[in-house]
């Protein structure tokens, strides 16, 4: 699980390792954070040329892994709590304490959501809510999560690889439904990087939900072999919903797949206060 954690306002880089139950940090966000330094790579080099200790340090205890960088996945330096201690260590900056003890919270809450999962789902209600989402929404959206999850869990039982076949699938349902591919429906609401999701209306997010939901009851009942089998029933669960869609469009006269962007009317209201 990749995520994106803030230190006083900066991006830090980061991947949840579930066999070592290990956070791991993006060396180069590090460094940026303690010592922002317009080139923490440039940066990076030169203390593991001057610290030859910590250079070698570095090249025996951090893997290269997997983050997104400028929209794109690259491997990318990376180290575990542990090892980012040792980092700060020979960083003179003021804000070595306050981030060893950033580092330690987020090591702590992400083994508590272990142990307890509620209290994840507490703190991603939270996060939304300080956003500006409104509390009905956002219930729904902590649903579609859980409908995600059932329908991903469905699909690895099947066989079917993380990364682009789940992308395909996804395409596959959405296009079902919708009738626009992921990458037309993110178009459509004017967003780049945004998860699409977080950007659709509770009518959207139902539909969607309905859609993943179908396409899981079918996989569960039809036990598909083979990908491409995986592939008919996304369209087949997709398709349900699609003319559920249709229904409600030919009864109210309005169009659920719509250009509005929760980011633009959250934008709006943050305009008018």
């Amino acid at each position: 699980m990749s995520n994106i954690k803030l230190f006083e306002d900066k991006k830090v880089r980061s991947l949840w390792n579930e066999s070592e139950e290990e956070w791991y940090f993006s060396v180069v966000d590090v460094i940026q954070v303690l010592t922002d330094s317009i080139n923490p790579t440039d940066y990076l080099k030169k203390i593991r040329k001057r610290d030859i200790e910590l250079g070698n340090y570095i090249g025996t205890n951090c893997p290269q892994v997997t983050m997104l960088s400028n929209g794109k996945n690259r491997k990318t330096l990376a180290g575990n709590s542990k090892d980012i201690f040792r980092i700060v260590q020979s960083i003179p900056s003021p804000k070595a304490e306050p981030f060893k003890l950033w580092l330690a919270k987020v090591g702590s809450e992400r083994l508590d959501e272990i142990a307890d999962p509620e209290k994840g789902i507490d703190r991603l209600m939270e996060t939304y809510l300080k956003k500006g989402y409104s509390k009905e929404w956002v219930n729904q959206r902590l649903k579609s999560i859980e409908v995600r999850k059932d329908l991903t869990d469905e699909w690895e039982n099947r066989g079917v690889k993380k990364g682009q076949e789940y992308a395909i699938l996804t395409d596959e349902i959405t296009k079902a439904w919708s009738g626009l591919s992921v990458k037309e429906y993110k178009n459509l609401k004017d967003l780049k990087k945004e998860n699409l999701r977080d950007n659709m209306s509770n009518l959207e997010l139902v539909l969607n939900m309905l859609a993943e939901a179908t396409t899981t009851e079918i996989s569960k009942e039809k036990k598909p072999k083979t990908f491409s089998q995986s592939k008919t029933i996304a369209n087949q669960g997709g398709t349900i919903a699609g003319n559920t869609r249709k229904e409600i469009e030919a009864k109210t006269g309005k169009k659920i797949v719509s250009p509005v962007s929760t980011k633009k009317l959250l934008n709006t209201k943050n305009q008018e206060e």
